[in-house]
């Protein structure tokens, strides 16, 4: 297979919440060696149903094997792969930033710039928070790194298709 043939996919999974299914789906990437970019668990508007966010790196054929394989794993209820045109997709990102009274401003100014916000200041350091695209996050860490990122941490991307067509579990 040719590095070309490899591509971004993000898979949108409903599942039953029950224990040990985290385990279950992340299990089924590592024994076919699959690559996992990232995946996020939430609650959604049904109780007793969450909604898997999962990022993949691979082919098409690679992408038909997982499809058929996450719908094997039986707390799976649903399984679409969301088009990238037809997305809203976000990740949050954390940064501690170091920041004094002489370089606060401008840090605050550059977050300002892309709509993050700062949720903590201390005396050497601030905390921004911020949701957004990847390319978004990484231009914003581009510009806070002069100043010295001291901790970073960021979430996958979470998904839903645009529009009013919404991913519903199934009616009894």
């Amino acid at each position: 297979m040719a590095p070309s043939d490899v591509s971004r996919h993000t898979l949108s999974v409903l599942v039953e919440d029950v224990e040990g299914i985290i385990s279950r789906v992340t299990g089924m990437f590592s024994r076919r060696g699959y690559s996992l970019i990232s995946l996020v668990s939430a609650q959604t508007e049904t109780p007793g149903i969450n909604r898997l966010t999962i990022v993949v790196d691979a082919s098409e054929i690679i992408m038909e094997q997982v499809t058929k394989q996450l719908n094997k794993i039986i707390p799976v209820i649903k399984v679409v792969e969301l088009d990238t045109d037809s997305t809203v997709a976000r990740a949050i990102m954390l940064v501690k930033v170091a920041a004094n009274n002489t370089n606060r401003p401008q840090v605050v100014d550059a977050v300002n710039i892309f709509r993050a916000r700062v949720v903590d200041v201390a005396q050497e350091s601030v905390v921004v928070e911020a949701t957004g695209t990847p390319g978004k996050l990484a231009a914003l860490l581009d510009v806070l790194e002069p100043f010295g990122v001291l901790e970073l941490v960021q979430s996958g991307d979470v998904a839903l298709g645009r529009g009013p067509k919404a991913m519903a579990p199934p009616r009894n």
